[in-house]
């Protein structure tokens, strides 16, 4: 992550080393081509163009980068921000340690929640930029990728701690030393303001939002026990609803006249059927869970006997 300059950085989780293994998952190979393609077309192919004088990248700098709070700032820059980078290297590094620790997070979560995790690493990753550079003089245009990086580096530390991650291409350190060692210069480099135009805040976010992320898979934090409350919630309005308004669909009762018994009964009603007090339960849990709608015929003609039996 940079502010025009840049640096990135064994668990019993462990993808299968043949069979469907890919070194290029569908993400990580989309997220490699994306960027590479923003940077030859924005950083390349357009740079000699000028817009009223100017040169035409600072126009898509002003649109894309993540600019300060009351400076240019707009909503969707916290997303593009982490396609946009300042050079060659800026993007290289970049590329380079989102392959190398994402590709195995991506086997083995899947691509679709892999995806929302780079996204949410790289959002959070801005914000935290946003709020605690102005606080320490730091505030300036953002572009990189660094952010959601850096949840992926955290992830893969926390996913396979034992790892070894060869320093210089040379010397084995294992990854949970080297991410935190990593994570504690950033910190570091952030506070004392060392190294500027870097977004260490950016960097520190986004591992900060790896590490919830990861935690939250592993139930550590309820955020899974939360969601599941919150959409809970959701149909009890719909009950509500329904309690005090008619249906808008009404149930239509198949009847004959049994001449044995001699009173009409529904065509799928067996000789000596009840209806238990367990079935009722079970039809209303199932309304609270998913709302009226979600019964089937059956359960709907089951309540509206019911009902009857009660009026």
């Amino acid at each position: 992550m940079s502010q025009y300059g840049s640096r990135w950085g064994e668990s019993a989780y462990r993808p299968p080393r043949f069979g469907r293994f890919s070194f290029f998952p569908p993400v990580i190979k989309a997220l490699l081509i994306g960027n590479t393609a923003i940077w030859l077309v924005f950083g390349v192919l357009l740079s000699p163009f000028t817009l009223g004088g100017a040169p035409l990248i600072v126009a898509f700098t002003e649109l894309f980068a993540l600019w300060p709070l009351g400076t240019g700032f707009w909503p969707w820059q916290l997303v593009t921000y982490m396609f946009f980078h300042g050079g060659f290297l800026h993007l290289f590094f970049n590329m380079f340690a989102l392959w190398m620790f994402g590709m195995e997070l991506e086997q083995l979560w899947g691509s679709k929640r892999f995806l929302v995790f780079y996204l949410f690493c790289g959002i959070v990753g801005g914000l935290t930029n946003l709020l605690v550079a102005p606080l320490v003089g730091q505030a300036a245009p953002t572009v990189g990728a660094s952010g959601a990086v850096f949840g992926v580096l955290l992830a893969f530390g926390m996913m396979f701690p034992n790892r070894p991650i060869y320093l210089y291409f040379l010397l084995p350190i294992r990854a949970k030393y080297f991410i935190a060692a990593y994570i504690g210069l950033e910190l570091f480099f952030g506070v004392t303001g060392t190294s500027d135009g870097v977004a260490h805040f950016a960097h520190l976010g986004g591992a900060a939002a790896g590490l919830l992320f990861v935690l939250g898979l592993r139930d550590v934090l309820p955020f899974r026990r939360w969601w599941e409350l919150l959409r809970d919630l959701a149909p009890q309005r719909s009950i509500q609803k329904h309690r005090f308004s008619r249906p808008s669909q009404s149930v239509h009762e198949a009847t004959f006249f049994d001449i044995r018994s001699g009173r009409a009964r529904r065509s799928d009603e067996k000789d000596g059927e009840e209806i238990t007090q367990e079935a009722i339960d079970a039809i209303l849990d199932k309304i609270n869970r998913a709302g009226y709608q979600s019964l089937t015929d059956d359960e709907k003609r089951t309540l509206n006997e019911a009902s009857k039996k009660i009026h």
